[in-house]
């Protein structure tokens, strides 16, 4: 036991002993201090007086000298002093002899001694008498014994008594850190508030609202004052908040000081803080200090480390320390590895073990891998188990499966479900699916999503939409703008910068129509070197009309060999203007072939014309 004596009226002589290692360290006169008081003590002792005999046993008891200790200790609980009985209690049972230490509690209990009445509450507990423990706690709690409130809270809580929180709170008020901590997690939990309108559901969302903020703003000041008081847990999850808000300098140091204390999740965290800071030579030292210790996390973060150093042995052996520390990301880690190396075999082995133990990225890697080699059937129920474990991307990945066998009704539900999750293209999916259906207000919904995503396609298919609802320009009029942007035109350029060839082709004729010709040029030629046939063509028509014909030439040749019927018969009709009637004859067939429809009419006609002069 850490505490003995009666604190409240035996701290003044000296019999209240205190845990070892509390309180300044001595130096020499106060050595000799004690040695002086040890005499007086002794003599008083010797010549009957049981107060100086318990207050000599305490104070040989906080030295460690139990065989010293022990007949001061019994002689003054003969003469009736309790404080030498609850301490004579300590040293039997440090003794290992722990129920004639209960005898001695009780006796010291009974003539109201607290600090007795909590290691005897606690003695009957580890017994499994649960009613006796209660008893003896509730005599030390009521007395205002911390320790004895704080073992009263955890057996009810225990028990899943309601007044647990209120004990558990008191404990906390007159400074025990553990209770600090547990109050703490109770207000993260949501249990650690009860009143009449939480329990009768009457709150409104905001009212709920406010009261869960109330809660956070509490449970954290309760993880400050555990964690002031050295309590490493508390100290790791204050890091947690204070870098989840923003704070990292202050989280850093509560990381630091959980770490320094022993715990390997705060410097696990503490590592990752210092790589995002770009410290990786640090954070490493603070990895390796965690993994060392059983942390799975920062083993696995330590194998990422050294594989992107390109030493994949240290990397796997790292995978394997996190695996046998019992994180399943070690062999998901691992099947990453092997894959990369071409190992498919061991990285299917890998997948499979992560995703039997429930990993439900390796259960979408595994389909994945499965697929790739042609077993569809053995990827579907691995693509199943994974987006029910609530993977987005297998979720995705099964609306594939599905729409490549021709069944769009289940794999628009499962697009359905990786876009509420918030996949892009899924929303993607599902915004062109609503749109064959002609439900414009859901496709627009869902591609405003996937285009607010980053999806260019979906920014550009967004921007047609809108584009087609816009009613006909009115003729311009003098002292009018001539030109307003448009949303629809907004997102036709976001799906142009992100390189989407017809969103620039159509950008390039937006700008034409305002007589901007550079930047139609410009968006024009974009599409164009990026293999846009329609983009080459209408490059083609702008330098023609700008006078530089050649270069014209040039861009409709690649359009037309790229198969744009248009731009074949804008070449048949250059060289046929040019003289050189074979070669018009030859691009007006192509035109014909190609078409559409009035391109293959003209075409023919062209072509038959030429045929006939060069037959002439």
């Amino acid at each position: 036991m850490d505490v003995m004596g009666d604190k409240a009226t035996l701290f003044e002589s000296g019999r209240f002993v205190q845990t070892f290692g509390e309180g300044p360290v001595r130096d020499e006169v106060g050595d000799m201090a004690d040695a002086a008081d040890e005499v007086r003590l002794a003599l008083a002792a010797r010549s009957g007086d049981a107060e100086a005999a318990s207050v000599l046993g305490a104070m040989l008891l906080r030295r460690g000298d139990l065989e010293g200790a022990e007949p001061h200790l019994r002689a003054a609980t003969a003469a009736g002093d309790r404080a030498a009985a609850n301490n004579l209690g300590v040293l039997l049972h440090q003794r290992g002899y722990p129920d004639e230490a209960a005898g001695w509690w009780r006796i010291a209990a009974v003539a109201g001694s607290a600090a007795a009445g909590h290691a005897l509450g606690r003695y009957h507990r580890e017994r499994g008498d649960e009613p006796a423990a209660e008893y003896w706690l509730r005599q030390s709690a009521e007395q205002g014994h911390v320790l004895g409130i704080y073992a009263l809270a955890d057996l009810l809580e225990h028990r899943g008594d309601a007044t647990a929180g209120h004990w558990m709170r008191l404990a906390a008020e007159r400074g025990h850190r553990e209770a600090a901590y547990r109050v703490a997690r109770a207000l993260d939990r949501g249990t650690g508030r009860f009143d009449d309108e939480c329990a009768t559901g009457r709150r409104d969302a905001a009212a709920e609202d406010e009261a869960a903020e109330e809660a956070a703003e509490e449970a954290e000041q309760w993880y400050r004052q555990a964690a002031a008081r050295g309590h490493r847990r508390a100290a790791l999850h204050l890091g947690a908040i204070l870098e989840q808000r923003g704070e990292l300098k202050e989280a850093g140091h509560w990381y630091l000081t959980a770490a320094k204390d022993g715990e390997p999740r705060a410097a696990c965290a503490l590592g990752f803080l210092l790589r995002d800071a770009g410290d990786t030579e640090s954070a490493a030292v603070w990895w390796l200090r965690a993994a060392q210790e059983g942390d799975g996390n920062a083993a696995n973060a330590l194998g990422a480390l050294h594989a992107e150093r390109g030493e994949t042995q240290t990397a796997e052996r790292w995978y394997r320390a996190a695996l046998d520390a019992g994180d399943d990301n070690g062999a998901y880690n691992l099947a990453l590895l092997c894959a990369e190396q071409g190992r498919t075999a061991q990285a299917e082995q890998w997948y499979r073990r992560a995703a039997y133990a429930g990993h439900r990225e390796a259960a979408n890697a595994l389909a994945i891998l499965l697929l790739q080699v042609g077993d569809a059937s053995g990827a579907e129920p691995w693509f199943s188990k994974a987006a029910e474990a609530g993977s987005v991307d297998a979720a995705f990945n099964l609306g594939i499966l599905y729409a490549g066998r021709g069944e769009e009704a289940m794999a628009l539900r499962w697009y359905e479900r990786a876009a509420a999750a918030g996949h892009t293209e899924a929303a993607l999916q599902v915004g062109m699916a609503r749109l064959r259906e002609g439900d414009e207000r859901a496709a627009e919904r869902h591609l405003r999503c996937a285009a607010g995503g980053g999806s260019a396609e979906a920014a550009y298919r967004l921007a047609a939409l809108l584009d087609a609802r816009r009613p006909p320009r009115p003729a311009h009029e003098l002292g009018e703008s001539a030109h307003e942007k448009a949303e629809c035109e907004e997102w036709y350029e976001r799906a142009a910068q992100q390189g989407h060839r017809r969103a620039q082709v159509r950008v390039g004729m937006l700008a034409s129509a305002r007589g901007d010709v550079v930047e139609a040029a410009r968006w024009y030629r974009a599409a164009a070197e990026a293999g846009s046939r329609n983009g080459a063509f209408n490059l083609g028509l702008l330098l023609a009309r700008e006078g530089s014909e050649p270069e014209a030439v040039v861009w409709w040749t690649r359009a037309a060999d790229d198969g744009h019927g248009r731009a074949a018969l804008r070449l048949a009709l250059v060289y046929a203007r040019r003289g050189e009637l074979a070669e018009g004859q030859r691009w007006a067939a192509r035109a014909a072939e190609l078409g559409p429809a009035e391109v293959t009419e003209r075409a023919g006609r062209l072509r038959d014309a030429l045929r006939e002069e060069l037959s002439a």
